[in-house]
């Protein structure tokens, strides 16, 4: 089946297996506009593909995805069509991830920032390399965690834990990330292609129709706990893009970067 994608995300096939590779590796997948449309649409392709059975996600080069691009996310305080785009688009991708029909493994090859934190965790298995870490640093930048943190990591983790990182925007190293429930389980650097093919090939072999079920149930519950939750997270995101302290935690970062 052929993928109607940009260069920005790719799918590879090998057999029943489906590679979605993040790549941007030279900015880090950081994700621009490119990516995340294309976040959006690829799971419906992927669902139409009949060969596929399991998909692994990752990311080119050194990272999984830094988060969002910042030549990208500074122009959405004056762009009301670029900003609404963009959390129409957001909602989309934790629809499409909750409703899709396969299993996703995240091989979480390096740093999973923001929307890119958000999607690993959102992968019905996440195996997280030992030079990985987590970080939702949504608060940091004068923005409510709408499309990650906020909504759905009290359905995953002691809420007393969690919300440590997720008010300061702190790093969650990979072995905490396990202990958290943010990750299944921390691979050394070097096992972790190999792991997630392994781990893939298993699944693959499974009946189906019984495995495509399974996950449907079990993302039921998340997806009816979530509803409320994601839409109240991204009005109040568009909110707080408005806000002057998000500009100028936009404008130091220009200044950084």
């Amino acid at each position: 089946m052929k993928y109607d994608l940009p260069d920005e995300l790719t799918v590879t096939s090998e057999g029943p297996l489906r590679i979605v590779t993040l790549n941007r590796p030279d900015h880090l997948n950081c994700v621009n506009a490119a990516l995340h449309g294309a976040l959006a649409d690829v799971w419906r392709q992927l669902a139409m593909d009949r060969d596929a059975r399991v998909v692994i996600l990752t990311g080119a080069g050194r990272a999984f995805s830094a988060g969002g691009d910042l030549g990208w996310i500074a122009g959405f305080p004056d762009d009301p069509v670029a900003r609404d785009d963009s959390l129409r688009e957001g909602a989309q991708i934790i629809d499409e991830i909750l409703r899709f029909p396969l299993p996703v493994i995240a091989a979480v090859n390096g740093p999973a920032v923001g929307l890119g934190c958000s999607v690993a965790v959102l992968s019905d298995i996440v195996l997280i390399s030992d030079r990985a870490f987590l970080c939702d640093p949504h608060v940091s930048v004068g923005l409510v965690a709408g499309d990650g943190g906020a909504a759905f990591w009290p359905l995953l983790t002691p809420v007393l834990r969690s919300r440590e990182y997720l008010y300061t925007g702190d790093r969650i190293p990979a072995a905490t990330a396990v202990e958290l429930g943010l990750a299944s389980r921390v691979v050394p650097a070097p096992q972790l292609d190999a792991e997630a093919r392994k781990l893939a090939g298993r699944l693959a072999a499974q009946p189906p129709a019984a495995l495509a079920g399974t996950k449907r149930v079990a993302n039921t519950y998340l997806a009816q706990a979530l509803s409320g939750a994601v839409q109240a997270g991204f009005a109040a995101e568009r909110e707080t893009m408005l806000t002057p302290e998000h500009r100028q935690r936009l404008a130091a970062l220009k200044e950084r970067s």
